[in-house]
């Protein structure tokens, strides 16, 4: 009986799903922060980082996610004339 379990993905693709999801909870607690309350306004609600920066990182993230699903490596392409 073999030891080795049959994943649909390969073992380089299930590291890159990881390495996208980190992307995206980096994104994700850029986004982290103080709001405002009802006795003061704190305009750092609108920062570049929270409105612009960290959008474009889960985006980033979830395109990454994307590739590491569908990318298949050189040795199981086999070969295509």
């Amino acid at each position: 009986m073999s030891n080795e379990t049959n994943f649909a993905l390969p073992k380089r693709n299930l590291m890159l799903i990881a390495v996208g999801f980190v992307i995206i909870v980096f994104g994700f607690l850029l986004m982290v922060g103080g709001g405002s309350n009802s006795e003061a306004f704190n305009p750092e609600i609108f920062s570049f980082r929270r409105i612009t920066l960290a959008p474009v990182i889960v985006l980033f993230g979830f395109v990454f996610e994307i590739f590491a699903i569908a990318w298949v490596p050189k040795s199981e392409r086999g070969e295509q004339k």
